[in-house]
C-alpha cells in the first residue's frame, strides 16, 4: 500500500460483529431500528427539556448533556456500521479511522464523567436539600457540563495524538465494528508502550473517579435515606435515584467486561458484543430509562402534547 505521513496504511477493514451473510439483513434492520428509537429519544428528551419549563432544573440541565453526548456517541459509530451491513467490503479510510476514534473517546469518556455529575447531584438533593439551590447553581451546572466536556477533549486528544505515531504495516483488518484503541494497537508494527501507559491513566482516572464519586454519594444517599422516617418519603427518594443507578449499571458494567478481561482473540470477539451495549444499547436506553421511570418527565410530555395538539 502506498505510504502516508503517519502510516503504511491507508485504510482499514472493519471485521463487524459478524462475517456470515444471511445474519447482515437482519443485524441491518435490527441496528437501524435501535438508531431511530436512540434519535427519537434523545432528541425528544433534549426538545421536551427546552420546551418545558417545569423541567428548567439542574437534574434536567445534566439529563439534557447526557441526551446530547448519547446522541452524538451513537451518531458517530451507528450509521457506518449501518452501510457495512449492506457493503461488500466494510473499509474506512486512515483519516476516517482516527477521526472517528477521536470524537468517539470525547464522547464516552464525556459519559463516565457526566454520569458521576449526576450521582453528585442527587447526593445534593437528597442529604442537602435546603442548600441544592447554592450548591447546584446555574453557574455550578455551568462549569461541571464544561468540565465534562474538558476532560473529553483532552483524553481524546493524548489518546489520539499517541495513535498517530503508530505505525501499521501490513495488517489492517480491524476485528471489531468501529475504530476502537485495543483492535487498532493489536495491528501495530511499532511499540505500543506510550499508547498502553496513556490508555492506563486516562482509563484509571475516567473510570476509576467517576466510579468512586457515584459510591461515595449512594452511600451517603442511602444512608440519608434511612433516616427518613416515613416508608413514603423514602420510597421517593428511592424512586428520584433509581433511573440513575440503571443507567450507571449498565454502563459501567458493559464498559468493564469489554476492558478488564484477558487479551486474546475469544475475548476480543466477546468484547464486541459487549461493547454493543455501551455504545449502542446505552444511548438507547437511556432515555427511556430517564422517562419511563420518572413522573415529571411523563407530566411535562403530556402538557407539551397538550400544548401542541
Amino acid at each position: 500500500m502506498a505510504t502516508s505521513n503517519y502510516s503504511l496504511v491507508t485504510d482499514f477493514v472493519l471485521k463487524g460483529l459478524t462475517d456470515q451473510p444471511e445474519l447482515q439483513l437482519p443485524l441491518f434492520l435490527l441496528f437501524l431500528s435501535i438508531y431511530v428509537v436512540t434519535l427519537v429519544g434523545n432528541l425528544g428528551m433534549i426538545i421536551l427539556i427546552r420546551l418545558s419549563s417545569h423541567l428548567h432544573t439542574p437534574m434536567y440541565y445534566f439529563l439534557c448533556s447526557l441526551s446530547f453526548i448519547d446522541l452524538c456517541q451513537s451518531t458517530i459509530i451507528t450509521p457506518k456500521m449501518l452501510v457495512n451491513f449492506v457493503s461488500e467490503k466494510n473499509t474506512i479510510s486512515y483519516p476516517e479511522c482516527m477521526t472517528q476514534f477521536y470524537f468517539f473517546v470525547i464522547f464516552v469518556i464525556s459519559e463516565c464523567q457526566m454520569l458521576a455529575v449526576m450521582a453528585y447531584d442527587r447526593y445534593v438533593a437528597i442529604c442537602h436539600p435546603l442548600r441544592y439551590s447554592i450548591m447546584i447553581s446555574y453557574q455550578v451546572c455551568s462549569s461541571l457540563v464544561s468540565g465534562v466536556f474538558a476532560f473529553g477533549l483532552v483524553g481524546a486528544t493524548a489518546h489520539t495524538g499517541c495513535l498517530l505515531r503508530v505505525f501499521f504495516c501490513r495488517e489492517n483488518v480491524i476485528n471489531h465494528y468501529f475504530c476502537d484503541l485495543l483492535p487498532l494497537l493489536k495491528l501495530s508494527c511499532s511499540s505500543t508502550y506510550i499508547n498502553e501507559m496513556v490508555n492506563l491513566a486516562f482509563s484509571t482516572f475516567n473510570v476509576l473517579c467517576p466510579t468512586l464519586i457515584i459510591i461515595c454519594s449512594y452511600v451517603l444517599i442511602i444512608a440519608s435515606i434511612l433516616k427518613i422516617q416515613s416508608t413514603e418519603g423514602r420510597s421517593k427518594a428511592f424512586k428520584t435515584c433509581s433511573s440513575h443507578i440503571s443507567a450507571v449499571g449498565v454502563f459501567f458494567g458493559s464498559g468493564a467486561f469489554m476492558y478488564l478481561q484477558p487479551s486474546s482473540v475469544n475475548s476480543m470477539d466477546q468484547g464486541k458484543v459487549s461493547s454493543v451495549f455501551y455504545t449502542i444499547i446505552v444511548p438507547m436506553l437511556n432515555p427511556l430509562i430517564y422517562s419511563l421511570r420518572n413522573k415529571d418527565v411523563k407530566i411535562a410530555l403530556n402538557k407539551v402534547i397538550e400544548r401542541t395538539f
